[in-house]
């Protein structure tokens, strides 16, 4: 059971991160900020995102080292604050730097260790 729980919260971030990487394509900072209904949506999936990212355990996080655990988990804290111009720094700086990443680094891990992304634990399980 606990294989599947992280299986799903991998796949969560993904789609999160994917979300978020299809909204903000080619905007400017300026333009997310200004618009109203795309910044609510970015924001929601970002929360998700890093929401489980935080759900996470420590040892698959090990399996996974170079994804930016600690900055998900500072962003969660951040997005729980009302609207100010740190929050408008730390979406913008979800959405141009630990976006992109995370989803490099899923790719890699999905091609590297594909049980990690596995929803039923396959005989090569470790």
């Amino acid at each position: 059971m606990t294989h599947i729980l992280h299986s799903a919260r991998l796949g969560l971030i993904e789609q999160a991160a994917t979300a978020v990487a299809i909204l903000v394509e080619g905007l400017e900072r300026e333009e997310l900020l200004r618009s109203r209904l795309t910044r609510q949506e970015v924001l929601r999936q970002l929360i998700t995102l890093a929401h489980s990212a935080a759900q996470v355990e420590p040892p698959e996080r090990l399996q996974m080292p170079e994804l930016d655990w600690d900055g998900w988990d500072a962003l969660q804290r951040r997005f729980a604050e009302p609207a100010s111009a740190a929050l408008d720094e730390a979406l913008w700086f979800a959405c141009e730097s630990l976006v992109p990443a995370t989803l490099l680094w899923l790719r890699v891990y999905q091609q590297s260790q594909p049980e990690l992304f596995r929803m039923a634990p396959g005989v090569d399980q470790k």
